[in-house]
């Protein structure tokens, strides 16, 4: 057991040095190359790669291979507060874009029927993109809203990547709170293909369930974060304590 944390210590320790000594964009030898010149295992190479890629120093493009990326800005937020990504971005001076963007019109199923409380079929409004950081894609992110709360024609003039940002914009309706989920997951195959990423690397998500000042649900999210570009953190109140 103690040899083999040593080893593995070693090689973290050769991984990082490799990539602090590396230009950003450096293409790293293939796996089997790379193992055999550090004396390790794939296995125990791909477990010692994925620290370096949660902290967003090590990059795994499909069908291309591993690059040096990092170290990069690292967008850092509180979970009390609902912001989009850019509002984030912009307070670290973090330059974001919009990359691929899918809109279109589905039927509800029976989840998006429960969470947005319609009738299963019923039309609502999809919008899927690629936001970027500095040319990289850093999130996946997914809103669903019922029919008539935005209309493509808006999204196709006025969207910036922010369904949040531009509901505030257009002033109704009135947002109240937002009702969200966190997990770690692996990258289903869709948007571990839009993100550049392996199938099954790991992805913070967020599931939200945004209301308006009525009550109603609006809009169901799903946010899909590359680990290493974000920092989210909550303030807790200690319980017991006046």
């Amino acid at each position: 057991m103690t040899g083999n944390h040593s080893t593995y210590q070693t090689l973290q320790t050769e991984l990082s040095d490799l990539i602090e000594n590396a230009p950003r964009g450096t293409k790293l030898p293939s796996e089997p190359e790379l193992a055999e010149q550090l004396g390790v295992s794939r296995a125990t190479l791909r477990e010692a790669m994925r620290t370096f890629e949660s902290q967003g120093l090590l990059r795994r493009r499909q069908g291309l291979g591993t690059f040096v990326v990092g170290p990069p800005k690292v967008i850092e937020s509180g979970l009390e507060v609902l912001e989009s990504i850019e509002t984030m971005a912009d307070k670290i001076s973090l330059y974001v874009s919009m990359g691929a963007l899918e809109i279109a019109y589905i039927q509800a199923n029976e989840n998006q029927s429960e969470k947005l409380e319609c009738g299963i079929g019923d039309p609502l409004l999809e919008v899927k993109r690629v936001i970027l950081a500095e040319g990289s894609p850093v999130a996946f992110l997914v809103d669903i809203l019922p029919e008539g709360i935005l209309d493509a024609e808006t999204l196709e003039s006025e969207f910036t990547g922010s369904v949040l940002d531009l509901l505030i914009q257009i002033g109704e309706p009135n947002l109240s709170i937002s009702k969200t989920d966190i997990s770690a997951i692996h990258a289903p195959t869709d948007v571990a293909k839009a993100l550049d990423i392996q199938r099954d690397d790991t992805l913070l998500l967020l599931k939200g369930l945004l209301f308006d000042q009525d009550g109603e649900p609006i809009d169901l999210s799903y946010s899909y974060f590359v680990p290493g570009y974000f920092r989210l953190h909550i303030i807790r109140k200690i319980g017991g304590v006046t």
